[in-house]
């Protein structure tokens, strides 16, 4: 993605206007217009100042370097840096790269930014992710049954009080049942077919160096004659230091082979990072450390 599409998508995300941008951008000593602005997100013009579009990347609750990235590839002619390869149970530090929008994570990038941008991520930027635990159970018809996910987080300045989190749904499912919350509790929740996204308020505002732990479940359960599920994946719009997937398969239904695998955005090529084992327990799993930007998952053959 170029520039111009990266910086319209997130400002889209972000729900803030042309005005706003210009005001928030001036409070840090940096006089934009707001003509600039539309310039620079309709591709008429690209911002010369590095400070300036780092500037906008925390404005927007974009990852760091999502926006200065694509920037310096234009004017030196660069690509985005593309992930190694690596073993089967774990994935290197380091293995997806920051350098794209929020957006290019979901198939409908319009959809991702209408959804999201009616929740409050005004704090979003100033959350470091420390750690994520999923645990994806199928049923005995080989379809989603539920998902549990623990997440650790720590401020990086005062005053944040919620986190939000977004999740596929499912084209043509009804919508997943948010339940089973502790140590926060439900704000704004926002769906469209295929998307859930809502927030999670904390039990006390967060100072700089606080840290929250959040968990909550997804009821996912299909209805009659949706399709068998093959794959889980969580999509990274920010670096995450440790994140671990747990896919727990029913017991009277095991599949043939199981695999990890990694990718850049919704639309680039997968790359798989080798088979994993289902162990007694009918589960499989895969860790991953450093991970920054893209789509880390399992997906698995039946027979």
């Amino acid at each position: 993605m170029e520039f111009a599409g990266a910086l319209r998508q997130a400002v889209q995300a972000s729900g803030l206007t042309l005005e706003r941008i210009r005001h928030r951008l001036g409070q840090r000593g940096l006089p934009v217009s707001v003509a600039t602005l539309s310039y620079w997100q309709r591709g008429r013009s690209r911002p010369r100042s590095r400070a300036v579009v780092a500037a906008l990347e925390e404005i927007l609750a974009v990852p760091a370097g999502s926006l200065t990235g694509l920037l310096e590839a234009a004017d030196h002619g660069a690509h985005p840096v593309r992930h190694g390869g690596g073993g089967a149970g774990r994935a290197g530090a380091g293995r997806l790269e920051r350098g794209r929008a929020a957006g290019d994570l979901w198939p409908d990038p319009e959809r991702y930014a209408r959804v999201v941008g009616q929740l409050d991520r005004s704090g979003d930027h100033r959350l470091e992710r420390l750690s994520t635990h999923d645990v994806y159970r199928l049923d005995a018809d080989r379809r989603p049954g539920k998902l549990s996910v623990r997440t650790v987080l720590r401020a990086a300045g005062d005053d944040v009080d919620r986190v939000v989190c977004v999740h596929p749904a499912g084209e043509g499912q009804p919508e997943a049942e948010l339940t089973g919350l502790r140590y926060c509790r439900p704000g704004r929740v926002r769906a469209e077919e295929g998307l859930l996204a809502f927030e999670l308020v904390f039990d006390r505002v967060l100072a700089a160096g606080d840290t929250a732990v959040v968990e909550y479940e997804l009821d996912l359960r299909a209805s009659p004659g949706t399709g068998q599920a093959d794959e889980y994946a969580r999509r990274f719009a920010r670096p995450i230091r440790d994140y671990l997937a747990v896919v727990q398969f029913h017991e009277e239904m095991f599949p043939a082979r199981c695999y990890g695998f990694s990718g850049e955005s919704a639309h680039a090529p997968r790359e798989r990072i080798g088979e994993l084992w289902i162990g007694t327990s009918g589960s499989a799993h895969m860790a991953a450390g450093d991970v920054r930007f893209g789509i880390l998952g399992l997906e698995w053959e039946w027979d």
